[in-house]
């Protein structure tokens, strides 16, 4: 618990948001707290994006449209890989951490250029930067059942059921998280400059980066090298990943379909 709670705190809380005690108590499911990201004087260090599943679009259309998002902010403006979440609900979260707190107005513009270059069929909230958020790992009241840290190669088999039925192991969760660098104040300069160069023409709408396939080489093993999100991967993939990090799978039958 020691090591995931310093996790979270290293990437996206500000200083005294929440004590351990009451995170401890947020992860266990003993508490469901929507956990401000803003600090007092109005500054943030993370940004989260939700990618819900469109009433009116295909089945993991969402999930597309995260990994165009993650991707792009990778390839094409020059950030560290973030780190994806699932609702426990309907979605998916796509969680940037920065280096240096910005003020939120700044936050907001940023998160509204990048809908319209990456996703701009989706809505964003008018408090996108600034809303209180549930901090994965944590039980969602409203389904019963749990929003956690995954990695990349699991999303596509969360598509149509966002959630899982058992805690996640702990010792995975800060797995997930320690390879997560937050982004340089220089990184969020140029990306921002570069998403400003044409806001309205949305110049990287629809990229969607493949891997290239190696015979022979896992697909996380290529996406840890590449740096670069997958849209699937086999279930033999996903238990390889776990077992290299010394974690057993027991959330395994959820993506054994």
């Amino acid at each position: 618990m020691q090591k995931l709670i310093w996790e979270l705190t290293r990437l996206y809380l500000p200083a005294d948001a929440v004590s351990p005690q009451v995170l401890t108590r947020h992860a266990l499911g003993e508490t469901t707290l929507a956990v401000d990201l803003a600090s007092a004087d109005g500054l943030v260090r993370a940004m989260v994006i939700a990618f819900r599943r469109m009433p009116h679009g295909e089945p993991a259309q969402h999930w597309a449209r995260l990994c165009a998002t993650a991707n792009g902010l990778q390839a094409e403006l020059g950030l560290p890989a973030p780190a994806v979440s699932i609702s426990g609900a309907d979605g998916y979260g796509l969680w940037l951490s920065l280096a240096t707190p910005i003020p939120i107005a700044q936050a907001q513009t940023f998160l509204e250029l990048l809908r319209q270059a990456y996703f701009p069929d989706m809505e964003l909230g008018a408090d996108a930067a600034s809303a209180p958020v549930e901090l994965p790992p944590c039980l969602n009241l409203s389904t019963g059942k749990w929003a956690a840290f995954i990695h990349p190669g699991m999303g596509a088999a969360f598509a149509d059921e966002s959630g899982l039925e058992m805690a996640p192991p702990l010792a995975g969760q800060a797995a997930f998280l320690e390879g997560v660098q937050s982004i340089g104040e220089a990184q969020f300069k140029h990306a921002l400059a570069m998403l400003r160069q044409s806001p309205d023409t949305a110049p990287f709408a629809g990229t969607l980066l493949s891997v290239a396939r190696e015979p022979g080489v896992p697909a996380l093993q290529r996406a840890a090298t590449d740096g670069l999100l997958l849209k699937d991967a086999t279930l033999e993939d996903i238990v390889r990943f776990l077992h290299a990090k010394r974690i057993e799978p027991t959330f395994r039958h959820l993506i054994d379909r």
